[in-house]
């Protein structure tokens, strides 16, 4: 049995955030208390030894559910795979992962789906979940079996890396993807518009001489999804929104009642198009990063609901792709060991955001969208925790990472705010930045 004595519990599920104390018993949440007596604890431990944890000074909140995950395998493991995603994933506070289906080759099928499932079952660490596409071959013209798909273990639906350009496609997504409850994620990009830019459209890129990305590549597939899903009454999620115009459609159709659901990157909250430079492609990142005016609305919307979860997109690519000249290495930023920490630095720590409203963003909203377990530290929930010290402070280096990439732009940086332990089913995956 485990208890974990005077720590700092933020489960907004509960909406909670207070001084608790948790006890843990064959890998679920056993009781939680403000004020827990000797006598107590002993009384629920029943003889078995006590394994005690004093968390004062610290944070202890439901493990984090990270919806927007490429883990490159099958087809890429020179860049990641689940094995080495997993443990970074554990490493960064995640506890729960969706691996995104633009593999090779693409998960378009019930067997490519379970091997995707299994590989996370046998790695160990974060409950590894696959998305499977939404048209066969990721060709953007017929839909994929559905609800052999489902039973193969898949949580989503999407061609994400590749936008559905054609409008009646999606449409039927929409229609068929209502019979298994999931739903389909949308990467929201007109190819058209989008052309082949590097970054976004503006004085940024002028000043360096790079084609742009207009903002209404991303915002007219934006509103053409959402008159979609508003017409068919089909579950839409809508993958790393990254401008002002996509905020207000989305704000104004959740109004009208529509059943959307969106995320954001913690790379389009932190940085804008000015902090890019061409001797460093790690902030190439696709949707673009987007104007101060763009990322303030997108802090805002996180802020008021319009937005509802954060995901990280960890994107890994080679060291040699991403050396690369700026309009010729890939787009992609790998983050699931530095994004939570980064979101409380910058964010958190400047008081853009609460970090109850992080939390929920990141562990109970995605659960209750997808339909997972987990996001939750109630009595009889499984123990998917995360233990976060405030204090801590950690460089990034090459040598401590534990994802085979090394494509982020915290290297060499300092942070501050790490998780120092993580369970999932109760079971000690972390300890003091070290994967067990």
């Amino acid at each position: 049995m485990l208890l974990l004595k005077d720590v700092w519990v933020v489960d907004p599920g509960q909406k909670l955030s207070s001084p608790q104390s948790v006890l843990v018993k064959e890998g679920k949440i056993l009781a939680m208390a403000s004020t827990m007596s000797e006598e107590e604890v002993h009384s629920q431990a029943q003889e078995e030894t006590i394994e005690t944890i004093n968390g004062e000074g610290k944070f202890l909140f439901p493990g984090l559910i990270d919806v927007h995950t490429h883990l490159r395998e099958p087809g890429q493991e020179d860049k990641e795979d689940i094995l080495s995603g997993s443990r970074a994933a554990v490493r960064g506070g995640f506890t729960t992962i969706l691996a995104m289906a633009n593999t090779q080759p693409v998960i378009d099928k019930r067997a490519l789906a379970e091997f995707v499932r299994l590989q996370g079952v046998r790695a160990g660490y974060a409950q590894v979940l696959p998305i499977g596409t939404v048209t066969k071959g990721m060709q953007g013209e017929e839909l994929v079996e559905m609800a052999d798909m489902k039973e193969g273990g898949v949580a989503a639906f999407s061609d994400d890396g590749k936008n559905i350009q054609n409008g009646e496609v999606m449409r039927l997504a929409l229609e068929y993807a209502k019979l298994t409850g999931l739903p389909i994620i949308s990467h929201c990009e007109d190819k058209y518009l989008a052309g082949d830019g590097f970054m976004r459209r503006g004085i940024a890129a002028g000043r360096m001489g790079l084609k742009g990305i207009p903002a209404s590549a991303e915002s007219v597939i934006v509103s053409r999804d959402l008159i979609l899903a508003e017409e068919t009454g089909g579950k839409l999620h809508l993958a790393h929104i990254s401008t002002a115009e996509s905020v207000d459609l989305i704000r104004r159709a959740k109004a009208r009642g529509v059943n959307v659901s969106a995320e954001v990157n913690p790379h389009h909250l932190i940085f804008c198009d000015e902090d890019i430079h061409l001797t460093d492609t790690s902030l190439k990142v696709n949707p673009p990063l987007s104007s101060k005016e763009d990322r303030a609305a997108l802090i805002d919307g996180l802020r008021d609901g319009t937005i509802d979860m954060i995901a990280t997109d960890h994107a890994p690519h080679t060291q040699a792709e991403k050396a690369r000249p700026f309009a010729e290495a890939p787009f992609g930023i790998a983050s699931l060991e530095t994004a939570l920490s980064a979101v409380y630095q910058h964010l958190v720590l400047t008081g853009k955001l609460t970090w109850e409203r992080v939390i929920e963003a990141w562990s109970y909203l995605p659960a209750q969208r997808f339909g997972l377990k987990g996001g939750t530290l109630t009595p009889g929930s499984a123990a998917d925790m995360v233990l976060f010290d405030p204090a801590y402070q950690e460089v990034i280096e090459p040598g401590n990472l534990v994802s085979k990439a090394r494509n982020t732009p915290f290297l060499g940086q300092t942070l501050q705010g790490f998780p120092v332990m993580v369970w999932v089913g109760g079971r000690l995956v972390q300890e003091n930045r070290r994967v067990l």
